[in-house]
């Protein structure tokens, strides 16, 4: 980390501010030889958390008014000395200062290279580095609640009281089969075995709580699937509020899956109107159903929207069950029309259904409190620590495992150091998953996925 990076903080679109981050040691040098304060001072000369009002210039030339904020090492987002120099958030005026900044000797920063070096540096770890991605792409309340409360730490400290605990017994184990011969005090077998059950237990909970976690996080992935003319389009109209998709009344219209992320109350759906399902001779329409019928195997929500102005067919019967043992809120249509679908055998299908006439309303409260419903969404506690990717999961996935098998070897009989061996393993997946013992290519996988600026 010895050379001194800058990018541009700010979004890449005109507003009102845009703002060129500096940080190494060499960031308050830098800075001072494109901003100029208006009193005639120098920027070397702050101390930390100062500000100063002045210009900014390329090539001999005043770009812009600015202001630029000190931060001093190590009481920085970085934990290096940083500078932040705000000007006039045009677009031409904030690349024309960062170029400033470069041919001042700063190098361009990486995607989450400033997150990067907070996290080397100590200023977070890797669960709290992840959730600044998290707090960047929310969409939703309850995302940014959740990754926020992740920012603060509420995950890490989840995960630190298990690794306490872990680490004691650990310790506890290696001392008395290292010392026999020492006055050390040892677990009894019940005691370490309940200690070590509730670590695990402490882990299940974490991994039983990752899909509503998730779903909440990142967005809910919902797949609208049914029969031609069901009401699929407009159902996706009236989640999207505009016309997103075609509808006619000619069968097969959707072709392709037509995409849109939507916000239903606090909850983000990245909703898919697929084809609809039926046998076609047609060789584009048969390609746009497979793909139909992937999105739903792929789905974490689906949406079958029945016509119970019709009796249901195959494809229909087919529909349903695809959607056992999947998280599914039935969707039965057209209600403004006669009944002639079996109504009474969805109901017994699903254990959520919502009647509307998609056609002729615009309400969608019921359909948001049957999702709410399913994913447990009224009752989540953004302050709770939550797991918020695949990383984190298997991460304390193959600790719980090590946990049980430590258990189970304990409850054998099996030696102390050797139920250690698994106790230790634990420890090192729990270790890797705040970054502790994470290898290079994790880490940069990780920030890899950050926006370049963060």
């Amino acid at each position: 980390m010895e050379k001194t990076i800058a990018a541009v903080a700010t979004g890449n679109a005109a507003g009102g501010i845009g703002v060129i981050r500096i940080s190494g040691e060499k960031a308050i040098e830098i800075a001072d030889k494109v901003f100029s304060a208006a009193d005639g001072s120098f920027l070397s000369e702050l101390k930390g958390y100062r500000a100063k009002f002045g210009s900014v210039a390329a090539g001999g030339k005043t770009l812009d008014n600015a202001v630029a904020l000190v931060f001093r090492a190590p009481k920085s987002y970085t934990g290096e000395d940083v500078c932040e120099l705000s000007v006039h958030g045009g677009v031409f005026i904030v690349e024309k200062t960062l170029e400033a900044v470069f041919a001042a000797g700063a190098a361009p920063a990486g995607a989450g290279e400033f997150t990067k070096r907070a996290f080397l540096n100590g200023k977070m770890d890797l669960t709290q580095a992840e959730s600044v991605a998290d707090l960047i792409s929310a969409e939703g309340e309850a995302a940014a609640q959740a990754s926020f409360h992740a920012l603060q730490g509420s995950l890490s400290n989840k995960i630190n009281s298990i690794l306490e605990i872990l680490t004691d017994c650990s310790a506890n184990m290696a001392a008395w089969v290292d010392y026999p011969d020492e006055e050390i005090p040892d677990l009894a077998d019940d005691e370490l075995e309940k200690t070590l059950t509730n670590a695990a237990k402490a882990l299940k909970e974490l991994v039983e709580n990752y899909e509503n976690g998730i779903a909440v996080v990142q967005g809910i992935d919902t797949v609208i699937a049914g029969r031609p003319n069901a009401g699929k389009s407009t159902l996706m109209n009236l989640l999207a509020g505009r016309d997103k998709s075609i509808v006619t009344d000619i069968e097969g219209t959707t072709r392709d899956i037509v995409e849109e992320s939507v916000r239903l109350g606090g909850l983000v759906l990245h909703l898919s109107d697929t084809a609809g399902l039926r046998k076609s001779k047609d060789e584009v329409e048969t390609i746009g159903i497979d793909r139909a019928y992937n999105k739903i195997e792929q789905a974490s929500l689906i949406l079958p929207v029945f016509d119970s102005s019709r009796k249901l067919n195959k494809e229909d019967m087919n529909l349903i069950e695809r959607c056992r043992d999947k998280k599914a809120v039935a969707i039965i249509n057209k209600t403004d029309l006669s009944t002639k679908a079996d109504v009474e055998f969805i109901q017994s299908s699903f254990a959520h259904c919502v009647f509307i006439s998609a056609k002729s309303t615009a309400d969608t409260s019921g359909i948001e409190k049957e999702i709410k419903s399913l994913f447990a969404a009224d009752t989540f506690d953004a302050a709770a620590p939550i797991l918020a990717n695949q990383r984190q999961k298997q991460c304390c996935v193959r600790a719980m495992d090590f946990i049980f098998d430590a258990v189970s070897s304990l409850i054998m009989g099996v030696t102390r150091d050797a139920v250690n061996v698994l106790v230790d393993s634990a420890i090192d997946e729990l270790l890797s998953l705040t970054g502790q013992k994470a290898n290079i290519e994790v880490v940069n996988n990780i920030f890899s996925k950050f926006c370049v600026g963060k």
